[in-house]
């Protein structure tokens, strides 16, 4: 699961489409307009609004639709996007945004200041059902002096300001009458993007198509397929006979097929680490069996996450201690992780009250016993093989546990929404700031991220101070001991940070590694006219 407005891949574009007098690049071939690229996902998107959209499949597609005031670029530097220039009041209360003009809808309309006003309206509307709300809510207001100024008041200086301007804007003509939760442009949008979009068949794929009017000239690659594959063994086997060009390996996919794939297939691998990601095991703590510390605890204490790194990602990854990966500036590098102690567990839970009574092996309390299911999404096999390792090791300190694979769409909006759930193994990809308000704060249970049902008001108090606060140090500090309570509390049981492991076909050009990743420059991507295999 992604926090879509957070790590939004955002593209840049090199203009126009390929001459006969252009270099060759370096990689090989000159690029050229042309060809299809093909890549897979486990799970269909829900909702292609991005104002709307909670889960990674929707963010994939809105992120080629739409775009943002602003985007990172690959040194995970903030810059211009849909607005060309920005000014920073010196209290840090005024953003003056400068838009670009001449930027159009894909239905030909013009974009103004009016789309953003109207994008913010909606972010804080009531009635709308978005998740993005608190990154709006200390807004006191937004002025429009022309089609191409937003001028954005703030009531109280706001640290993420910048970054959640990041957010895609969509079009007031369109989604200005009607029911905006239930428009038929949550199946159908209109952006600015450099892809427009074409056909969605529901759990079979979506198909994008390039915007020859892009304000920053037309991508290279014809048409985007997203095609859903709920297995990732099954996208392996596609990948292989080449009916898809692009999927995110699994760690013994990548081990297994390290030197196959390029030598024999024409596959490309690549390798680069996590920004702001990671896995973890969530309680729902609403459930009386989660809702003592000493329980969880218990738990973190009997899972051995070293042998899940080994084992389950390869050593594609670290563990972690709490809500940042240690790559990031935020991370609290002094706490110490939950060694894996059977015996301490068994302490824990004792002390907390649950014994085994009965000498069936299964810890009880107040005539309960210890079971419960552990839910993830299906096509996953990391997260299952996870799953399965808790299990196991629980099973060794009296905790039954039962596991149950979902697809991925009624995962998140049945269960997971509806809070209809013990315990997930889920994951985050997260903001590049080291803001966590809408997962942690107590305001966001009922319309945020927080569906474990999180409350801890010191908690709560340090990610409003950490909103408020511009001075990196300062604001070190802050999330140093947000991270040191959530440790010690673990309403997580926080796993790993994992590498990504993607594969690309060859033939596909113009792709680097960079501090961003590899999707930033998309739409440089290109195939050389030789070796392109579909036509338009």
């Amino acid at each position: 699961m992604k926090r879509i407005l957070t790590i939004v891949l955002v593209f840049s574009l090199l203009a126009g489409c390929a001459k006969k007098s252009e270099k060759i690049s370096e990689e090989g071939g000159v690029p050229a307009c042309g060809d299809t690229i093909i890549e897979a996902s486990i799970g269909d998107a829900s909702r292609l609004n991005p104002v709307l959209a909670t889960d990674s499949a929707s963010g994939d597609i809105n992120a080629l639709v739409f775009n943002g005031l602003v985007k990172y670029d690959r040194n995970i530097k903030l810059v211009g996007d849909l607005a060309q220039s920005w000014e920073v009041s010196s209290d840090g209360l005024i953003i003056t945004f400068h838009l670009r003009k001449g930027v159009k809808w894909h239905d030909g309309e013009d974009f103004t200041s009016s789309d953003v006003r109207f994008t913010y309206e909606r972010l804080i509307d009531p009635k709308v059902k978005t998740p993005y709300f608190s990154d709006f809510e200390k807004v006191k207001k937004i002025e429009t002096p022309d089609s191409w100024t937003v001028r954005v008041f703030y009531k109280e200086p706001f640290a993420p300001a910048l970054e959640s301007w990041g957010m895609g804007i969509i079009p007031r003509h369109i989604l200005e009458n009607g029911d905006f939760n239930k428009s038929l442009f949550n199946r159908h949008p209109i952006g600015t993007g450099p892809y427009i979009f074409k056909k969605w068949s529901t759990m079979e794929k979506i198909v994008l198509e390039s915007n020859p009017n892009y304000f920053e000239g037309r991508p290279y690659i014809d048409r985007y397929v997203y095609r859903i594959i709920p297995d990732l063994s099954v996208q392996f086997s596609e990948l292989l006979k080449g009916t898809i060009d692009s999927m995110g390996l699994a760690s013994d996919q990548y081990v297994k097929e390290s030197e196959t794939l390029p030598a024999k297939y024409g596959v490309n691998l690549y390798r680069h680490p996590a920004l702001n990601s990671y896995t973890y095991l969530g309680f729902n703590l609403l459930s009386p069996l989660f809702q003592d510390k000493k329980v969880r605890q218990a738990i973190s204490c009997a899972i051995n996450k070293k042998e899940i790194v080994e084992t389950v990602l390869q050593g594609f990854g670290r563990p972690i201690t709490g809500p940042y990966p240690p790559t990031f500036w935020a991370y609290n590098s002094k706490l110490k992780d939950y060694t894996y102690d059977l015996d301490k567990a068994r302490r824990l839970l004792e002390s907390a009250g649950w014994k085994d009574k009965d000498g069936d092996g299964i810890l009880e309390k107040e005539s309960m016993p210890f079971e419960f299911t552990i839910i993830t999404n299906q096509g996953n096999k990391e997260r299952e093989l996870c799953a399965t390792i808790i299990q196991e090791k629980l099973s060794k300190i009296g905790i039954k546990v039962k596991i149950r694979i979902l697809e991925w769409s009624t995962f998140v909006h049945e269960y997971v929404d509806k809070k209809k759930f013990d315990a997930v193994v889920l994951g985050w990809s997260l903001s590049l700031d080291p803001d966590q308000f809408s997962i942690w704060h107590s305001s966001q249970i009922k319309k945020g991220y927080n569906f474990i049902s999180y409350k801890n008001k010191e908690v709560d108090r340090l990610l409003e101070e950490g909103r408020r606060i511009f001075a990196p140090e300062k604001r070190k500090k802050i999330y140093h001991r947000f991270h040191e309570i959530l440790a010690e509390e673990q309403p997580y049981c926080f796993l790993y940070v994992r590498d990504a492991l993607p594969a690309i076909h060859g033939r596909f050009k113009g792709i680097k590694v960079e501090p961003l990743g590899i999707s930033y420059n998309f739409i440089k991507w290109f195939v050389p006219k030789s070796e392109q295999k579909y036509k338009k």
